[in-house]
């Protein structure tokens, strides 16, 4: 059965998370608040350091946060960019309607899960990152596309054979309105999902030609997957992208369309698709230029870091680490070891272990950095730290972690205190995993 979504529906959504009531499933978050509800935890405004939370806990900085989310609100406009912010980075609903507010045009998913949790929130647009196979996925898909006129549905096709699965699917489910799809080329040889050539995608394009079920909306692709990527490789695959745009409209292959759809971007080339984008010849119809970067909602403390295009063009503004995971040091069996209780169950450790930055003194004393601490490894409930002559630690003390890679961070963590500066925590992130 469809859902009833809509703006107003994901509004209900939203106010009945409000009133999810704290218990056991939730980390780090204080033991007196259980049986109170999330808006009423809120409304108390506790201090994340002195009102009862306990280690490990993960806090979203509510000022950098923020930040974030205007600077590619910012960045998007500035460039003529549509933005659909992948949303497998931190499957937090109230972040999608932040995202939204903040001028995205809808959510880029990735596969049907992610699109269900959207669509009980009240996402009236999405582009799954993804050809889309599963026939009771694509029954599901036909009954939310027929019960709402006002859904928009986009997503990738990359082989003949899963165009025809498609059909089958959605002829079988008695779909009424077609599913809009875009061709997807792929980045290169060795390179993730897409049509390797163009006269690949010609074929799934004739394919797509041939059904009722489906209607070719575009074309898409993920440049971060160019092999040996540097930007001239990377504009060079962003051209060939729009070139297949302009030959397909050439070819009359967008007729009917309001708009031609095309797409790319994840979080380490935005310039480039920004760059190339902004070369994009007159077409028959109006472009829809779709960027998709997802990670920068939280940024990081280590590969977005490094990786990020406002590296590249500082004058556009830069990205901050927004998440920062406190654990507290439960043993200190030499001078140059301590253990920490946070470790893989708590911390992402996929591209890069967590960055000791900050220690809170156990007797309440000041903030200092964390000198002369590393993290040198993680078991499943330990930070292994290594420490130096310079460091001061005691057994009791908080350190304050930076994180590496947003998309593993998140999946750990049902609940996410959002806290000011001072500590004040303002909000709760629920995440759907």
């Amino acid at each position: 059965m469809a859902l009833d979504n809509g703006p107003v529906h994901g509004r209900e959504a939203l106010a009945e998370l409000a009133g999810e009531r704290v218990d056991h499933r939730f980390k780090g978050l204080p033991p007196d608040a259980y049986g109170l509800t999330l808006a009423e935890l809120a409304g108390q405004r506790r201090n994340l350091f002195t009102d009862g939370f306990a280690t490990p806990v993960l806090a979203l900085s509510a000022e950098r946060l923020e930040h974030n989310l205007k600077l590619m609100e910012t960045y998007a406009a500035r460039h003529g960019l549509a933005f659909a912010p992948h949303g497998k980075t931190s499957m937090a609903p109230q972040l999608f309607h932040r995202q939204i507010e903040h001028g995205a045009w809808g959510i880029t998913l990735a596969v049907p899960h992610q699109v269900w949790v959207a669509r009980a929130f009240g996402i009236g647009r999405i582009f799954l990152a993804n050809e889309l196979v599963d026939a009771a996925a694509l029954r599901r898909l036909a009954a939310e596309l027929d019960a709402d006129p006002e859904f928009r549905f986009v997503c990738y096709v990359d082989s003949v054979r899963g165009v025809e699965l498609m059909d089958a699917a959605l002829t079988e489910a008695g779909a009424e309105r077609p599913v809009d799809v875009v061709v997807e080329l792929g980045a290169g040889a060795g390179a993730r999902t897409g049509a390797r050539t163009e006269a690949d995608c010609a074929a799934v394009a004739d394919a797509v030609a041939g059904t009722r079920t489906l209607r070719l909306a575009g074309v898409a692709g993920y440049e971060g997957e160019v092999p040996d990527a540097d930007p001239e490789r990377v504009h060079a695959w962003l051209r060939r992208l729009v070139a297949l745009a302009a030959d397909f409209d050439r070819a009359g292959r967008f007729e009917g369309l309001d708009e031609i759809v095309l797409s790319a971007g994840g979080s380490a080339w935005f310039d480039a698709v920004a760059d190339v984008f902004a070369e994009v010849p007159a077409l028959s119809r109006p472009v829809l230029k779709l960027l998709r970067s997802g990670a920068y909602v939280s940024h990081d403390d280590g590969h977005y870091r490094e990786v990020t295009p406002f590296n590249r063009v500082p004058a556009e503004g830069a990205l901050e680490p927004a998440f920062r995971l406190w654990t507290q040091v439960v043993s200190r069996p030499s001078a140059e070891q301590a253990f920490a209780n946070a470790g893989k169950r708590d911390a992402a450790y996929d591209l890069d272990l967590p960055f000791a930055q900050v220690v809170r003194p156990a007797d309440g004393g000041p903030e200092r950095p964390a000198a002369g601490i590393a993290v040198s490894g993680l078991s499943d409930q330990h930070a292994w730290l290594r420490t130096g002559p310079e460091a001061e630690l005691e057994v009791g003390d908080w350190v304050g972690l930076g994180l590496s890679h947003p998309c593993t961070s998140f999946d750990k963590w049902q609940l996410i205190p959002v806290a000011e500066a001072d500590g004040t925590v303002v909000d709760y992130i629920r995440t759907f995993f």
